[in-house]
């Protein structure tokens, strides 16, 4: 597959020009209006050439160049913001080709993978069970039951290594028109035909609209003032050269083309050229991340957030109770424990059950009990019994609430000894849930339940605070088992026994003291939440009401995925502020290369800032207008990739970026203006 995210991949590229050359259109160009101003200029000075060829004037080839270079900076300015699309359009077209109608093995039972029918992929449902083998291109988005596989994502991620999909983890997600490369996978369908993420990258892209973030709005505003600003100083600088030749007599009245080449080389055109291209590279970082943004203002708020809130289940915490630990009572072996657990869960296929298998076998090395399932009964759990097993010809085991083993075994005639109550009474404290064992009136032991904390999230947490960002857990469980996840997980603050209302007024009270609030959520309690939030991460394997209240959806269901959404919300401002901050010092620069060549003659005193000693005034006017051209195509691949962030104060950073980026900004066009000058003056062009 040709991938799509290489930066100047030559079809991308390709496309990129032609779409370079249409943005010239005057309806596009209003839109930014630092580069309007120089449309303008490049559309007067192309007329004034003209005028000069008709008239065969003497600076026909100069005003032909200026005109040249303007438009040449037009375009270019164009295709940083046409690469940018087209890598996340590249994404999409590879999405579109992957989306065909193919045959799916729909099974009829999760444990029998030879029974299956062939359906076409349009007609899959939620809920359907599918099973998928190498080679196969998966129909649908899923959540994986059984298996581990290996899965190419390249046509969403661009990434050409595989990555790998298993059951239960925080990567159990799959998407529609990936290809599985090795084992098998059986999983669950979870988005009908249309609304899968293919679909919906698909029409994000081709709609191509992303509204400008307050932040990006501020600095439009600041580069639409010095605009202004400079339009007016070089409106003035007109009758003021007619007048200084008038009362000198000598001199030459500086033209309306020097003119627009002043104005064009001092407005901040550098990043008036890189600022769109700059917001969409953000939107095509995230889908590398594997996150569906919906919203450009959402990715850059994630720069700033203040507060993060997570619910507990299924975002902290994997959602289903698992088997951690078996206890044995007194006088038992703990391998007959982990035995006698094992086979009592041999009809039970919960999440739960399942995992006291995994236990036994991973824990304590014991392999999956092969019986005939005819010669052995079957006892599933119910709601009046709250207790499941089997039974085995004059054989009882049992798993169930303490309470209801309790009850089982006394009426067996066994008793239920104090040593179990005090391993139940510890095991509930912790928060967790305790299963009790028995083998006809003889209690066994106790299995722990609890709801297992995703790995690596606690490590994740400690890089949020790093960079200043609080996370809170907020959950409808109870004090107890609250407080244990949260110190588990390593979040800084929890509040358990939460509403969705609750939830709501929290995110509504910090939002008032003026902090930015992102919340993560997977369940349909959590969708008003996530539409309050600035910055709102559903997660894919949650319900439908919380992806659509969300304004981004995490394909891999993990919540430490904030750290690269907010590094990637870091990055736009930061790239941001670093291009800003380049682009201002080089007005400074151009300021020194081109006022003394212009002025010299007619304000002598000018010349003491003459420090570049440039061959002539047309000289010096050309070379600044070709380095202003050429330093934004210089730009792109920054404002693409983003500049790399690093944790650390806002002062730090300032001065970093006043270090490199001011003072390289200060420099490099001395160097570049002297140079090019040197260039054409070899090259008799001037």
């Amino acid at each position: 597959m040709l991938n799509s995210m290489s930066l100047f991949n030559i079809n991308i590229a390709k496309s990129a020009l032609v779409d370079a050359f249409k943005k010239l259109s005057p309806h596009i160009q209003y839109k930014n209006p630092v580069m309007f101003v120089v449309w303008i200029g490049a559309c007067l000075t192309l007329l004034f050439a003209i005028q000069d060829y008709i008239a065969n004037a003497k600076d026909m080839g100069f005003t032909f160049a200026i005109s040249f270079w303007l438009w040449f900076t037009l375009i270019f300015a164009n295709f940083a913001e046409s690469i940018a699309e087209g890598r996340g359009k590249a994404q999409a077209a590879s999405l579109k080709g992957t989306r065909k109608n193919i045959l799916a093995k729909k099974l009829t039972s999760v444990n029998n993978k030879e029974k299956y029918t062939l359906v076409s992929s349009e007609n899959l449902k939620i809920g359907d069970i599918i099973l998928i083998e190498a080679g196969n291109i998966i129909p649908a988005d899923g959540e994986v039951l059984q298996g581990i596989a290996s899965v190419d994502e390249s046509a969403i991620t661009g990434e050409s290594a595989p990555v790998i999909r298993e059951s239960g983890g925080d990567f159990c997600a799959v998407t529609g028109g990936t290809r599985i490369l090795s084992d098998w996978l059986i999983f669950r369908v979870t988005a009908n035909h249309g609304e899968a993420f293919l679909d919906k990258m698909i029409a994000m892209v081709e709609q191509a609209k992303r509204g400008k973030t307050p932040n990006e709005i501020a600095l439009t505003i600041l580069l639409v003032s010095l605009t202004i600003i400079f339009l007016l100083t070089c409106a003035t600088l007109l009758p003021f050269s007619i007048y200084s030749i008038k009362a000198n007599g000598t001199g030459e009245i500086v033209s309306i083309t020097v003119l627009i080449a002043l104005l064009v080389c001092l407005i901040p055109t550098t990043i008036g050229g890189l600022l769109s291209a700059i917001g969409v590279a953000g939107m095509s970082r995230m889908m590398q991340a594997n996150i569906i943004a919906t919203s450009g203002r959402a990715i850059e708020a994630a720069g700033d957030i203040d507060i993060l809130l997570l619910d507990k289940t299924g975002t902290i915490t994997l959602g289903n109770r698992q088997a951690s630990e078996f206890f044995a009572n007194k006088d038992i072996n703990i391998l007959e424990v982990a035995k006698i657990a094992q086979l009592a869960s041999l009809g039970d296929e919960t999440p739960e059950g399942r995992s006291i298998n995994i236990l036994a076998q991973q824990k304590y090395n014991l392999k999956e009990h092969i019986i005939d399932k005819e010669n052995i009964e079957i006892v599933e759990f119910t709601a009046q019994t709250r207790m499941s097993g089997i039974n085995l010809g004059n054989i009882i085991i049992r798993k169930g609430a303490a309470s209801a083993i309790k009850q089982h075994v006394e009426f067996l005639g066994g008793i239920f000894p104090e040593y179990t109550q005090q391993i139940v009474e510890k095991i509930a404290s912790r928060g967790s849930t305790p299963l009790v064992i028995s083998n006809n009136e003889k209690i066994i032991g106790v299995i722990e339940l609890k709801d297992i904390v995703k790995s690596g999230i606690r490590e994740r947490f400690a890089d949020l605070r790093n960079m200043g960002i609080k996370t809170i857990m907020i959950t409808g469980d109870n004090k107890l088992t609250a407080a244990s996840i949260a110190s588990e997980a390593g979040v800084d603050d929890f509040i358990a026994e939460a509403k969705p209302e609750d939830k709501l007024e929290l995110i509504r009270e910090y939002q008032k003291q003026g902090m930015l609030v992102a919340m993560t959520g997977d369940g349909t309690n959590d969708a008003p939440a996530l539409a309050q939030a600035d910055v709102a991460v559903a997660m894919n394997s949650g319900t439908q009401a919380a992806k659509e209240a969300g304004n981004m959806v995490d394909l891999d269901s993990n919540p430490t995925k904030l750290i690269e959404i907010v590094t990637i919300g870091k990055q736009i401002l930061i790239t941001r502020g670093a291009l800003t901050t380049f682009s201002i010092a080089n007005d400074v620069a151009k300021y020194f290369a081109i006022i003394p060549a212009i002025f010299a003659t007619t304000y002598p005193a000018l010349r003491t800032l003459d420090i570049m000693h440039l061959y002539s005034p047309s000289s010096a006017i050309l070379s600044a207008i070709i380095f202003n051209a050429l330093i934004i195509i210089a730009l792109v691949p920054l404002a693409l990739k983003g500049v790399k962030y690093k944790v650390t104060s806002a002062a730090n950073l300032l001065k970093y970026n006043l270090a490199v980026y001011g003072l390289g900004g200060l420099i490099i066009p001395f160097i570049a203006i002297k140079a090019i000058d040197s260039l054409l003056t070899f090259l008799h062009l001037v």
